[in-house]
């Protein structure tokens, strides 16, 4: 059937959000243990360079790294790039320059802020200092930002240290966080609008006869635009299925459930659904199932079973 194209194109507001976990070897250990003691440390490579960050392996030899030297809590702009609009999350909350940093005593330089009144006040070759967070917990946000500084002394070289401090840290954990406008595109955007209708709309290839759910504009398989609409379902076949038994924050579901591949009635491409209304260890390829629309009726929250007799496996098998 010929579905009308919507009024407009979707767009919303898209966060993607997770904490990354990881254990850190002996030298990351010393680096961020550091920090907390406002003590900046560097490692040296067979060929003598200080490196801060410090990293485990030479990266011109491979060779490993283990000789720890502390360096200065001051340092030189090497180049910066003036941030008039900081996001949520970013060191400081008002305008500021990222800078790489090369502190003295060292021979590759550090990103960090450079709280500075504009980017007039900003230039490579300044000299600045770390204004250390005032608390701190062995984390890259120790050093709350870079300052400028007009200092006379002289720049003192690397000093070797043994990295030991009392309670290092051993892990850490990074937020990481992407924010973004999507778009669907035209063809998602007939699909979501078909969807608040409580009807599913593929696209199909002129050239393979496929039909594809959801749609994308073009067959992936010919190269072509899909321009003729299809509507498929709502029934549809189990396909295969994975039973998930470790819950996801936030997500109000109890486990163990099932997780299936469902290929609705008329599409030449499987989605993906939640089954429920049926024991979990009863899930089945092949298992006929329909939609159960959530709440507000814009989107199949599971699908459940239909009572039917189970699909002959040669109608989905190139499914799979």
């Amino acid at each position: 059937m010929t579905v009308t194209p919507p009024p407009e194109t979707l767009r919303a507001p898209l966060v993607v959000e997770f904490p990354f976990t990881r254990s850190l070897g002996p030298v990351q250990s010393a680096f961020l243990t550091g920090l907390r003691e406002r003590t900046v440390l560097g490692v040296r490579t067979e060929a003598g360079e200080v490196l801060v960050p410090p990293v485990e392996y030479d990266p011109a030899t491979a060779a490993e790294l283990r000789e720890l030297v502390e360096v200065g809590a001051t340092g030189t702009v090497s180049t910066w790039a003036w941030n008039p609009e900081p996001r949520a999350g970013q060191p400081l909350a008002t305008p500021f320059a990222w800078v790489l940093v090369r502190l003295d005593g060292a021979d590759t330089a550090l990103l960090h802020a450079l709280d500075a009144p504009g980017p007039d006040a900003v230039r490579t070759g300044l000299r600045v200092r770390i204004r250390w967070a005032a608390e701190r917990s062995g984390a890259i946000t120790d050093i709350a930002c870079f300052e400028p500084y007009e200092d006379d002394d002289p720049a003192t070289g690397p000093q070797p240290h043994e990295g030991e401090f009392d309670d290092p840290v051993t892990g850490i954990v990074a937020a990481a966080r992407l924010d973004y406008t999507y778009s669907p595109g035209r063809a998602q955007t007939r699909y979501l609008y078909a969807l608040a209708e409580r009807r599913t709309v593929g696209e199909r290839c002129p050239s393979c006869a496929k039909v594809y759910v959801p749609p994308r504009g073009a067959c992936p398989t010919c190269g072509v635009a899909t321009t003729d609409q299809v509507e498929v379902g709502p029934r549809g076949t189990v396909t295969t299925y994975c039973i998930v038994n470790i819950k996801a924050k936030n997500l109000d579901i109890e486990v163990p459930y099932v997780y299936a591949h469902i290929a609705l009635d008329g599409a030449g491409l499987a989605l993906h659904g939640r089954i429920a209304g049926i024991p979990y260890d009863q899930v089945r390829m092949g298992l006929r199932v329909e939609p159960v629309w959530s709440e507000d009726g814009r989107y199949p929250d599971h699908y459940r079973p239909t009572g039917e007799p189970d699909a002959d496996y040669d109608t989905y098998k190139e499914l799979l």
